[in-house]
């Protein structure tokens, strides 16, 4: 399965990174950060379905989306557009992505910026939060609960919120018994790739009404905002719409109308 292969290659990698970059080390560059731009009081505005829009180059299940995009440029152009937060892909494997790339996002946007990869490893925290990312996200499908909790505990420790994402019921009952303060709803399976779009609306009623609840993968226009805000839906994410648009932040300005 491909979350098993991404998992497998992540955790492969990790030694080498923590010899190239040992945790002590990082830890001093995140301690040196300023305080977290919260990632949940940007999403919720009650009366409105907000956007992480996020920077993506690939994904194993579409290829390359834009291969040769601009960091710089596109998030800027996403933070003109309207969106509440960034998410940027750092996985480079199968992503195409990198910790440069969220780097890079940091210095030309001022939006809390979610680091989106798959976090194994509490070194990956610490890692993201030298990077300037201000939350991480945490797959539940990727972890054991006792890699959750102590994943979530290190969230709190290194000063980012976590994002927790779900994709059945089972996995949201896990997310709230965590405390999750965000949840998100992946409409993507990650083991097949399959799509379902109503999935964040069938979920959300085992959702804590204080919990924000985000809408992940799948999102085309503003229809797609409107039929899950009307069903509770707090935020979504939305990456591949606005990263094949030749205008990303025009896009994403309509969408959000």
């Amino acid at each position: 399965m491909i979350l098993d292969e991404i998992l497998a290659r992540t955790r492969a990698d990790l030694p080498a990174r923590k010899e190239r970059q040992p945790l002590e080390a990082l830890a001093r560059a995140a301690a040196a950060r300023p305080l977290a731009r919260s990632l949940r009081a940007a999403l919720r505005r009650p009366g409105r379905v907000t956007a992480i829009a996020e920077f993506k180059r690939r994904s194993p299940s579409l290829g390359w989306i834009r291969e040769d995009a601009d960091v710089a440029a596109v998030t800027a152009a996403y933070a003109r557009g309207g969106a509440a937060a960034l998410s940027v892909l750092t996985d480079g494997p199968f992503f195409g992505g990198s910790l440069d790339d969220l780097a890079r996002a940091r210095q030309v946007v001022d939006l809390p910026i979610l680091r989106k990869d798959f976090i194994v490893d509490e070194y990956q925290i610490v890692e993201a939060r030298a990077a300037g990312a201000d939350a991480v996200l945490l797959i539940v499908a990727a972890l054991d609960d006792p890699t959750l909790r102590a994943l979530h505990a290190a969230c709190q420790r290194v000063g980012v919120e976590a994002l927790v994402e779900a994709h059945d019921a089972a996995e949201v009952a896990r997310a709230t018994a965590l405390g999750a303060s965000m949840i998100g709803i992946n409409h993507r399976d990650l083991r097949t790739f399959t799509l379902d779009r109503e999935l964040a609306l069938r979920l959300r009623p085992a959702i804590p009404r204080d919990v924000v609840v985000v809408g992940e993968s799948g999102i085309r226009d503003a229809t797609d905002l409107h039929r899950l805000g009307a069903g509770g839906i707090d935020a979504v994410l939305v990456g591949e719409t606005l990263m094949r648009a030749d205008d990303p932040g025009g896009v994403l300005g309509e969408l959000l109308a």
